[in-house]
């Protein structure tokens, strides 16, 4: 028998959702991406939730996470600012350090 431990984690910011997984996938999606129409489009989510949860983020964070550019002959785009990118590797870290020590704590489970 093999157990599971399930659990998701978000950092709020007065009451308001800063990260958690599905933004840090779409924050990732707009960094391979290079804008947020294919970013939504790859996560098959709708450009206005998409949107929405930059708006979300934007305006919960110290400073932006994205800067855009507006479209025109070459399109527009969006990319990330080295704060979203620290803001990234901060929850990764986070979550990562999360499930080790759940998964350590699961072990107390399974040993008796």
């Amino acid at each position: 028998m093999s157990y599971k431990i399930k659990s998701r984690i978000w950092i709020e910011f007065e009451d308001n959702v800063l990260l958690g997984e599905g933004r840090v996938r779409l924050l990732k999606a707009i960094d391979k991406k290079g804008s947020l129409s294919a970013a939504a489009k790859s996560l098959k989510i709708s450009y206005k939730k998409a949107w929405d949860m930059i708006d979300a983020v934007n305006k919960s964070a110290k400073e932006p996470v994205t800067i855009t550019s507006t479209g025109g002959k070459g399109g527009g785009g969006a990319q990330l600012t080295n704060y979203g990118k620290s803001l990234i590797n901060a929850f990764d870290d986070i979550n990562q350090n999360c499930w080790t020590f759940l998964d350590y704590q699961l072990s107390k489970i399974e040993n008796i």
